[in-house]
């Protein structure tokens, strides 16, 4: 199957009941369908440091952050294709750069932090990242149910645009052990029963048909990292306690978690491209 393999987009976020998710698939169904993977239960290992330089930094809300993870889709084998993540959020706009392959492989090459064989640009980007988080290690599992919808084929911008995509996530886990994607989606979970997690993935605006429903609904763009969230889980503490923690250095910190990283500074295309 055919992937995307470079990102750039908003993605903003709202939690929604059950029932005005219903009432969203229902605005939404003259215009979108379910995407190739529809309903789906994808599965994420999360890489940081030893002192999780990379969830604090992300806790912090800076201009520019940055993390690194393996998903799948489904339960995943040596041989079943997975994806290696790098996202990255500047100023408001995510940056995603996501290479395919045998899991195996993608578990080798992060190990190891070096790419074996073939080399784009999205494969140095991801080296250099290995490079300058010194001893990345799996961190964290996160898995979650995920409902996932395209633009219709034949829809302009006006109705959304070709690249204007839905999800629904809902029973977010996350567990420190048992780190392995042909492990069963099991943990504790953060997100509420009856809560959904919607994301409006687009280049630009969003829809009018899908902003009137929004405004009905009295549903409102909130702040919610699936990462930082789980960290915070297990630190037993809110973000809002963690950000100030950080801020103040009663966490022990490192001089990359509160500023954007130097090689950033050195390219900016690397986040623009």
């Amino acid at each position: 199957m055919a992937y995307q393999a470079v990102f750039k987009r908003y993605e903003l976020k709202y939690r929604v009941t059950f029932e005005q998710k219903a009432r969203i698939l229902s605005a939404m169904a003259p215009y979108m369908v379910q995407d190739e993977y529809g309903k789906s239960t994808v599965r994420n290992i999360y890489y940081d440091t030893d002192d999780c330089v990379l969830a604090r930094h992300s806790i912090a809300k800076p201009d520019y952050k940055e993390k690194l993870r393996i998903r799948s889709y489904s339960k995943a084998d040596a041989e079943s294709t997975v994806f290696v993540e790098l996202k990255r959020k500047y100023d408001h706009v995510v940056y995603k750069r996501r290479v395919g392959l045998a899991e195996k492989e993608a578990m080798d090459w992060i190990s190891s932090g070096r790419r074996i064989g073939e080399e784009t640009q999205r494969d140095k980007e991801i080296d250099y990242f290995l490079d300058y988080y010194k001893g990345l290690k799996p961190a964290l599992y996160l898995s979650y149910d995920r409902e996932a919808y395209r633009m219709k084929d034949g829809m302009d911008w006006a109705d959304g645009g070709s690249d204007f995509r839905v999800t629904f996530d809902s029973n977010i886990r996350c567990r420190e052990t048992e780190l392995s994607l042909d492990a069963d989606p099991y943990g504790k979970s953060i997100l509420d029963d009856g809560i959904y997690l919607m994301e409006l993935k687009c280049s630009g605006g969003i829809p009018l048909w899908l902003t009137k429903v929004l405004s009905e609904e009295h549903i409102y763009k909130t702040s919610f990292s699936k990462y930082g969230m789980a960290y915070c889980y297990f630190m037993e503490k809110t973000p809002m306690d963690v950000s100030r923690m950080v801020a103040e250095g009663s966490i022990a910190t490192s001089p990359q978690t509160l500023y954007m990283p130097k090689h950033v500074f050195a390219n900016p295309a690397m986040i623009t491209a």
